[in-house]
């Protein structure tokens, strides 16, 4: 609502009277708090992030941003992890020094055999931190890595087979949409308002198999049957005929059609689907996959996955519990519950802000957040962006890939490069994908999936709003470490259960 006034008469009510706009230094970045990379300006008076506003692109977010993504930057400054941490004999995290931590985690390493080393990244991680950890980890020996936090079954399918291949922009040509366990409206708001745009515009025609939200447009109803997919495939329907019919057909998979245990039976009738209603031509590609992390596009193609006999995030996970992996190098996956865990495995915390990871982690390094560092990041289309850094790191704080550099070297593990050029050169030469900056990289995608039957479990969503939506979804507000030390999103989470929109609107 902020950018629709022509004249600065409605402005932000969190930043109002904070600061002058000639006070204010600013820097062209990349938001990260989803996966459509959408261009924004970061204002800062000294070392405090002020605002956030929109930059315009038009393949991307055209002039629009989010309300998280313009309102919780307040949570860049709150419960940051500003120097080492180690959690000694009373059970509790105290300060520490590089040097002790480093040689506490040398000797926990020494300790461990290199199956029983594990390496999970999270949502906000940038290509260059989690290239340097899985460099570090094939020198380990290690095949045990996962940058899936949310547990799906993408990545090995190609990159056709986990990517936004219509482009973000295409979605003003699509004339049919099948969605299928998502929900963009809270998943990729911007790209949502995009959707509606095209419905207001023309005879657009929406349907959806997953959980019934408000999507601001008229939606056909499949209900939540997942099940449903398998009669689509052997009898056809409404909608299999409108995809048909359609010349720009779009199927976007959700999160949560891709994290269940039948998501392979369930990409196999997709597969299936899309073979039937000719979704990929050579002037169209019209098969989908809309992400919620802004870290997943650039893991999925650096292969940041279980080598040969390695283990997926539900597998480390479970091992952890067991005892069979004993260290555990945790790159900001904070949305995972590792209170189950055996007390003799070690984990290693690397972020920002003491969220759940760091809570439960027995070493905790200090890391930059996203505002912080110049980084790269992938978003749903494969186009590579190259976020600038805008402010500094708190205290001790550094940037990820500089912290597991100088781990590497007292390991006696030393990675091949010593500053953030030549990472990305080793990145770029290692996968070349990364030299293409800007630019949209869809891909035919290959068979998906394997014959198996479907559960009649429902579909849920990845995210949702705060008031709404299954027991297993997050809400909008709060959906990284970030987002969580956010008073204003809190706030909003408040509105919302008081079912007050107006007021979470302002």
């Amino acid at each position: 609502v902020i950018d629709l006034c022509p004249v600065g008469a409605l402005t932000s009510l969190p930043y109002a009277y904070k600061a002058r706009s000639w006070e204010l230094s600013h820097t062209s970045t990349i938001d990260v708090m989803d996966a459509v990379g959408s261009h924004i300006r970061v204002d800062t008076r000294g070392n405090e992030v002020m605002r956030v506003l929109p930059r315009i692109n038009d393949d991307i977010n055209e002039e629009w941003i989010s309300d998280k993504t313009r309102h919780h930057i307040d949570g860049l400054a709150s419960q940051r992890i500003d120097r080492p941490y180690m959690r000694g004999a009373s059970g509790r995290l105290a300060e520490a020094n590089w040097d002790d931590v480093f040689a506490a985690i040398a000797k926990a390493v020494k300790k461990a055999q290199p199956y029983e080393i594990a390496a999970l990244a999270g949502d906000l991680a940038d290509a260059e931190a989690m290239f340097a950890l899985k460099t570090l980890m094939d020198t380990l020996g290690s095949p045990h890595m996962d940058c899936r936090q949310d547990g799906s079954v993408i990545g090995k399918q190609g990159q056709g087979g986990y990517l936004f291949n219509s482009t973000i922009a295409g979605l003003d040509e699509a004339d049919a949409i099948f969605l299928i366990g998502a929900n963009p409206r809270h998943e990729a708001a911007v790209m949502n308002a995009r959707i509606r745009q095209n419905w207001l515009n023309s005879k657009l025609r929406i349907f959806r198999l997953g959980e019934a939200v408000d999507l601001t447009y008229p939606v056909t109803e499949l209900g939540t049957d997942a099940s449903v997919l398998e009669n689509l495939v052997s009898k056809g329907g409404p909608v299999i005929s409108a995809l048909k019919r359609a010349k720009r057909p779009m199927i976007i998979l959700g999160a949560g059609a891709l994290n269940r245990k039948d998501s392979a039976g369930i990409l196999s009738s997709v597969s299936m689907i899309a073979k039937t209603v000719n979704l990929v031509t050579p002037e169209w590609n019209g098969f989908n996959v809309l992400h919620t992390a802004a870290s997943r596009v650039a893991g999925l193609m650096m292969a940041f996955l279980p080598a040969k006999g390695g283990k997926a995030t539900a597998d480390i996970m479970k091992a952890m519990e067991k005892g069979d992996i004993k260290l555990l190098f945790n790159l900001g996956a904070d949305e995972l519950d590792f209170s189950k865990r055996d007390s003799k495995t070690t984990m290693i915390y690397i972020g920002s802000h003491g969220d759940h990871g760091a809570e439960q982690a027995d070493i905790v390094l200090p890391g930059a957040a996203w505002s912080e560092k110049d980084a790269i990041y992938v978003n749903m289309e494969g186009r590579v962006q190259h976020a600038q850094k805008a402010n500094f790191p708190p205290g001790d704080a550094r940037e990820d890939w500089a912290i597991l550099r100088a781990l590497s070297a007292v390991l006696g593990k030393t990675l091949g490069f010593d500053n953030l050029d030549a990472l990305r050169a080793a990145l770029i030469s290692a996968y070349p994908v990364f030299g293409n900056v800007d630019t949209a990289q869809p891909a035919r995608p290959k068979v998906l999936g394997r014959k198996q039957a479907i559960s009649d479990l429902p579909l849920t969503t990845a995210i949702t709003s705060a008031n709404g939506g299954s027991d297993n979804s997050r809400n909008f507000y709060m959906t990284c470490s970030i987002s969580r030390a956010s008073v204003t999103m809190a706030e909003c989470v408040k509105a919302f259960e008081a079912n007050n929109d107006v007021k979470a609107a302002e």
